[in-house]
């Protein structure tokens, strides 16, 4: 496969498969990750679980995949977020060209908000008593996606999730504290985002000049290090 474009057609039948398979409440999203990365999703069945649409942006998921940061970005049954507070249970499978290179992702987004609600009011019915196991049933329960509608918003979770790493407000961060935040938000991909060097300065309060003589050191380190 070359392009995403060249096998839409089954894309599309997929998709439908998962939605009508699991009803109205799966989100079923195919992302052309060749695209700018503000409008990467080419189809969608379900949006109203997530509130995107046709021509929205990827999550910083994808942004990992494309930084390399992430070799193989196969990641199921973990969980994710909405911004309005849904919760859903995820899986993303990416897609390749015959060169290596990612080109888009299929994901599945099925939403167990209400679900979750009910097995807590079932939970405290009996008491507390459950024939369940207390183990946790995600693959991966330290994956962390943000899912938004647009590269503004995913940057702005980035930049909080890059502050709570380094664990300084940006006005009390040393010089190690900002290369160690502009590491974080390198290696997830953040600066493949249009124009995010502009609101990471904003937000660290430093001159482009700076932004890239850090940057550039942080390569550098990273290079030495491997």
């Amino acid at each position: 496969m070359k392009k995403i474009e060249d096998e839409i057609q089954t894309f599309k039948k997929l998709m439908q498969l998962f939605a009508r398979q699991f009803g109205s409440n799966c989100e079923v999203v195919l992302h052309d990750l060749t695209r700018d990365y503000e409008s990467t999703i080419v189809d969608i069945v379900n949006g109203h679980v997530s509130g995107r649409k046709v021509g929205d942006s990827g999550t910083n998921l994808g942004l990992e995949v494309l930084r390399g940061t992430k070799i193989d970005g196969d990641r199921f049954n973990y969980i994710s977020n909405t911004q309005d507070g849904k919760i859903l249970r995820s899986s993303s499978v990416y897609f390749y060209n015959d060169a290596g290179k990612v080109i888009g992702a299929l994901c599945v987004n099925q939403d167990i908000t209400e679900s979750l609600r009910l097995e807590k009011y079932i939970y405290e019915q009996n008491g507390g008593y459950s024939l369940i196991p207390n183990s946790p049933t995600q693959e991966n329960d330290q994956v962390e996606e943000f899912i938004t509608s647009n590269v503004a918003e995913l940057l702005d979770c980035m930049l909080g999730q890059a502050q709570k790493h380094v664990g300084v407000p940006p006005q009390s961060m040393t010089r190690e504290h900002k290369l160690a935040f502009l590491k974080y938000l390198d290696e997830k991909g953040a600066f493949l985002i249009s124009k995010s060097s502009e609101r990471t300065c904003k937000f660290l309060n430093i001159s482009k000049f700076t932004f890239y003589n850090y940057l550039d050191t942080v390569r550098k380190n990273s290079e030495m290090a491997k």
